[in-house]
């Protein structure tokens, strides 16, 4: 009994649905995080501003660039489609915005790009799991086995 309980089993049969759920609110974070830049030519210019700001380079280009792989990424994570390839666009996009712009404001300012970039390894690696659109068209493996 004192083995189950240590090695928590049980807990291992909800692996696919955590997978779809922290897809489902990452994927939301980035739709609605990105979605007045998306709308908003006026927003997309106030992005390309901060970019400026903060020296990035040619930041009329990389703002779009920006804004549209979040958006996505958003979408594919939520769906669950090119789950693989959307987690490392997501940790390569927030390890800019880490290194560019948030590392300076502390842990608590760096924290949700940290997580971020975290989360996209994950679905990097791991994949879209049980529940997702590369599931069902057999493009990726689910948990080390292959489907």
């Amino acid at each position: 009994m004192r083995r189950e309980l240590v090695k928590a089993d049980i807990l291992a049969r909800g692996g696919d649905a955590a997978l779809l759920l922290s897809r489902v609110v990452i994927g939301a974070f980035l739709v609605w995080g990105t979605w007045d830049n998306v709308t908003s030519a006026e927003r997309m210019d106030e992005f390309a501003a901060f970019l400026r700001y903060n020296r990035f380079t040619a930041p009329e280009i990389m703002a779009p660039l920006s804004v549209w792989a979040q958006f996505l990424t958003g979408i594919a994570l939520s769906i669950g489609l090119a789950a693989r390839w959307a987690g490392l666009v997501c940790a390569i996009n927030f390890i800019v915005a880490l290194v560019m712009v948030d590392a300076a404001l502390g842990i608590r300012g760096a924290f949700p790009s940290v997580a971020l970039i975290l989360f996209g390894l994950v679905f990097a690696t791991i994949g879209a799991g049980a529940f997702s659109i590369d599931r069902l068209i057999g493009r990726h493996r689910v948990q080390g086995h292959s489907i």
